[in-house]
């Protein structure tokens, strides 16, 4: 059954705490954002592990180098998950991987801002990453002209289990789930929406039905 997972762009763990608290009950993976952590530190991994020890805790550190060092870090404070940029070098990912293997947790390699995706996806899974995120930035989605549906026809044709975030919403997430991927991550259609609880409900509904 694909998963839904929940990017929290929010700055502060007690802003964090309160819309994981909401969207709990939907969604399979918390994410706590690059600028999250960057601002709280690892103290709001902890909080949120402790707060919803049922469900992934996926800190999207974005890792470029010392991938066992900072994978260690973040698997000690309580991440289920950590993200390494597809754009690092080979020995971070082996890295990473290995302070995952060590703690029994899991690696996500995120291919933002890469120029091949697809090829990476590959090279990574071979290297022990859980799943590849194909991922499109904020910068991108803001960027003239872009659209998801470049991601989804990437995780139809990659062949290793994929996530994908750059826009999830109720209207597409059918589709990303029929492209083949085995996680939607949906930000700001849930921490935008006027009711994330009610937007989080809608996108499981519309993943468990697709």
């Amino acid at each position: 059954m694909a998963k839904l997972q929940v990017a929290i762009d929010l700055l502060t763990t007690a802003e964090a705490l309160a819309l994981a608290a909401k969207v709990a009950p939907y969604v399979d993976i918390i994410e706590l954002g690059t600028p999250l952590i960057k601002n709280m530190g690892s103290t709001v991994i902890t909080a949120m592990k402790n707060a919803h020890p049922d469900k992934l805790v996926f800190a999207d550190l974005k890792t470029a180098d010392a991938g066992e060092l900072e994978a260690d870090i973040a698997f000690k404070a309580g991440a289920d998950l950590v993200t390494v940029l597809s754009t690092a070098g080979d020995a971070t990912i082996i890295g990473a991987v290995k302070a995952a293997k060590a703690h029994g947790k899991g690696v996500v390699v995120d291919t933002i801002g890469h120029p091949d995706r697809e090829k990476r996806a590959r090279e990574v899974t071979e290297l022990g990453a859980t799943f590849v995120e194909l991922h499109a930035g904020l910068d991108e989605q803001w960027t003239a002209g872009y659209s998801i549906q470049v991601l989804i026809d990437e995780a139809a044709r990659v062949g290793v289990p994929v996530s994908i975030a750059g826009g999830v919403n109720i209207e597409n997430v059918a589709q990303v789930i029929k492209a083949g991927a085995q996680v939607a991550v949906a930000g700001a259609a849930i921490y935008g929406a006027e009711d994330p609880a009610a937007a989080a409900k809608a996108l499981r509904e519309a993943i468990d039905a697709a």
